[in-house]
């Protein structure tokens, strides 16, 4: 019966419990780490950086003429960490990327700063003390992280909503084993919540059979800043960091035995396209999902290392979830795990796990995002309709999980990390997951100063390192920027959460609004508080294409696809003009970020399920009324509704829509791009509404006004005919 298995299973895992905590309090008493810094080296370390960013033309030039003791390939998470981790103990450090900072995985996240809860659940149901240990690392980090960068990340509570009875003692036995294993690290406490006080934190939850909830607390952040923080706080303690640079082969010379070592490498600059070689002592590989590919230049007959796995998220409204709490689905149809996270005011739903081939470009898969919108309708009421059309944004990262022959898939893949040393003196850190990015990195430099022989000023000095942004800011900095400087409230806090105390530096960039409130501070998307200052200042902090300012220096990119085109212009525009830019390199860029967007954001597998809800699927009424709708348009019969139809349409409804939005309006029908919109155009974008792939449509809710106005129209004449009467 399957009480009784449910009886089993509570057993076992009291059991498995009861052994796996005593073996967390033999192992509660952490040592005192052997790379942390003490108070006064902290103190000294956390004065706010003075030094200011040098140009990325001063930086390639540092690369080309100087030789390094350190060279990180790779910008991500665990690279940037890795330069920062050198830099800071004396080493002379350099880093390249082959494309932006975070441009790869580390973008591409769930968000979360967690220490992983499954991952725990399988330590203890499998006595795995190296799980354990990684678990309890990451707890630590979490800590580390919430305190050096307090603007870019913060404790977020996570609900489990309960849907067995059995099953809560069963998660809440998990949770505080989540809290025990944190020690004094815990965020906060874990709790229980009735069926009603769940229901009142998270309205949206499915309300039948709900017993009750727990909430846990990870943390939270904005992934890409937070990368490109750690790369501009190396930066501003003296590493040269290229992004936009990529290794083309790695450099080897006989040393005074014979044998072959590593010297450096050569690099190409991807935007110039000049080639040139950097000198180091060591190179360290950081090149996540990329690892082999580093490693087959030092070696081609090496082994690969890398299993890589492609993670899809999806982006949904912000009315999908509370603002401050976020769900946990532990139990998804096919065994993975569903988070389900408010995160810049929308919704974050994934992430999946499948094995897939190494990419530049991910692509999320059709197929991925509908399974996260079933598994997202089990757990939300049927008030809410979960729809295809709802989902904003849509991206695929790729996991570079250590490989391991004894297991039998990706998902039972620890996301652990190792160090390997080639004999030409190749570092290669590879495996591990974002939260972890310092200890890889204090793992790898330990690994580069041993098999170096190279001196330092001391051990590591990241731990409890203030980032880029977090040596001036508090909660309430955001109030000086709206009486200072004149900035609306939401806009000012968007930058104190971004920049930290670097917001001011952002601010002294803002143009007047030429209205009386806000003052300075002009918006790129009316939707969103990022204002144009913030590209100019992205320059600064080395943004060179339109897509390293949609997708990490602002997030539109990941947050609403449809607002990251229509901003590009501004974008652009506001780029040539810092960059000169010609009027071919601004078309150039606007391609490459249409591309992008129609590729990795999800615009593309968008547009195929909108091109599949066929017309015949709507009914002889519906195509007779969307018909009438059309022609109220067309109204000269032309077979097809042209720009200039468009604006006049709006203009008999009192609207007067600049050009720029009329053919924003238009391109949203016009799929054939032939600059008119078709009668079978219109219909096969009601019948996508009908289905769900489409949610609001201003053309639609255009014609049905424009239908409404000629009705109204025809009464009102009727009736002042007839009330004209007769004798």
């Amino acid at each position: 019966m399957s009480w009784r298995r449910n009886v089993k299973r509570l057993v076992g895992y009291g059991t498995a419990l009861g052994g796996g905590l005593l073996v967390a309090t033999w192992m509660m008493e952490e040592p005192a780490s052997a790379w942390a810094p003490t108070s006064m080296e902290l103190n000294h370390m956390n004065v706010r950086p003075k030094r200011p960013l040098p140009t990325r033309a001063e930086q390639l030039t540092t690369l080309e003429t100087e030789q390094f003791d350190v060279l990180v390939i790779g910008g991500g998470a665990t690279g940037s960490g890795c330069a920062l981790d050198a830099t800071t103990r004396g080493l002379k450090t350099a880093l390249v990327e082959m494309d932006d900072f975070s441009s790869g995985t580390s973008s591409r996240s769930t968000k979360l700063i967690h220490g992983g809860v499954r991952y725990l659940q399988k330590a203890i149901m499998n006595f795995d003390v190296e799980q354990y240990r990684m678990v309890k690392e990451a707890l630590h980090e979490r800590s580390n992280l919430l305190q050096i960068a307090p603007h870019l990340s913060y404790p977020l509570p996570i609900m489990l909503p309960v849907y067995k009875l059995w099953q809560v003692p069963y998660y809440y036995a998990g949770i505080k084993a989540y809290d025990l294993v944190a020690g004094s690290k815990c965020v906060k406490s874990s709790y229980y919540l009735s069926k009603e006080k769940a229901l009142e934190y998270f309205p949206m939850l499915r309300r039948d059979k709900l017993c009750g909830a727990l909430v846990y607390y990870d943390g939270q952040h904005n992934d890409a800043r937070m990368n490109l923080s750690i790369a501009l706080t190396a930066t501003r303690l003296g590493a040269t960091v290229a992004n936009h640079c990529k290794v083309l082969e790695l450099t080897k010379e006989r040393d005074e035995e014979g044998i072959q070592r590593l010297v450096g490498a050569k690099v190409r600059d991807e935007l110039s396209g000049k080639e040139f070689n950097i000198r180091a002592k060591c190179i360290v590989n950081a090149a996540g999902p990329f690892t082999d590919s580093i490693r087959t230049m030092d070696d081609q007959k090496v082994n690969k290392i890398c299993c890589p796995s492609s993670g899809t998220h999806i982006v949904l409204p912000g009315y999908y979830s509370p603002e401050e709490m976020g769900l946990l689905d532990p139990d998804t149809s096919d065994g993975r795990v569903i988070f389900f996270l408010p995160w810049q005011k929308l919704t974050i739903a994934g992430t999946t796990d499948s094995p897939c081939d190494v990419t530049a470009n991910p692509a999320p898969r059709e197929k991925d995002i509908q399974f996260i919108l079933q598994e997202v309708k089990h757990y939300l009421s049927q008030d809410l309709e979960v729809r295809r059309g709802d989902v904003l944004s849509a991206w695929c990262g790729i996991r570079p999980l250590v490989s391991d022959p004894n297991k039998p898939d990706t998902q039972s893949l620890a996301r652990n990390h190792i160090v390997h040393v080639s004999p030409t003196g190749l570092v290669t850190i590879a495996g591990g997951k974002w939260t972890t990015y310092r200890a890889m990195a204090v793992d790898a430099i330990n690994a580069a100063v041993q098999a170096f022989d190279l001196s330092t000023t001391g051990p590591s000095q990241t731990d409890g390192l203030l980032l880029e942004g977090a040596h001036g800011w508090s909660p309430t900095l955001y109030i000086r920027l709206v009486q200072d400087a004149g900035l609306e409230p939401e806009v000012a806090k968007h930058l104190a959460q971004t920049y930290g105390d670097r917001a001011f530096s952002v601010t002294k960039l803002a143009s007047l609004t030429g209205k009386r409130w806000p003052v300075v501070g002009r918006r790129i998307h009316s939707e969103f508080p990022y204002i144009h200052a913030e590209v100019r200042y992205a320059i600064k902090e080395y943004a060179a294409t339109a897509v390293d300012v949609i997708a990490r220096r602002t997030r539109l990119a990941f947050l609403n696809v449809q607002a990251a085109e229509e901003s590009l212009p501004v974008i652009i525009d506001i780029m040539g003009e810092e960059l000169k830019w010609s009027k071919a390199e601004k078309k150039r860029q606007h391609d490459m970020a249409m591309e992008f967007l129609r590729t990795e954001m999800g615009m593309k597998v968008h547009e195929t399920t909108k091109a599949q809800a066929l017309i015949t699927d709507l009914s002889k009424e519906e195509k007779e009324l969307y018909t009438h709708r059309f022609q109220s348009i067309d109204q000269e019969r032309k077979g097809f509704i042209s720009i200039s139809d468009i604006r006049r349409s709006l203009r008999r409804q009192g609207e007067d829509v600049p050009g720029e939005v009329l053919h924003d309006i238009l391109r949203e029908i016009d799929t054939n791009r032939n600059g008119q919109v078709e009668l079978e155009e219109y219909l096969a974008m009601m019948s996508a509404i009908k289905a769900g792939a489409i949610v609001n449509s201003r053309f639609a809710k255009m014609a049905e006004m424009e239908e409404e106005r000629l009705r109204d129209e025809k009464r009102n004449k009727v009736s002042v005919e007839r009330s004209g009467g007769g004798l």
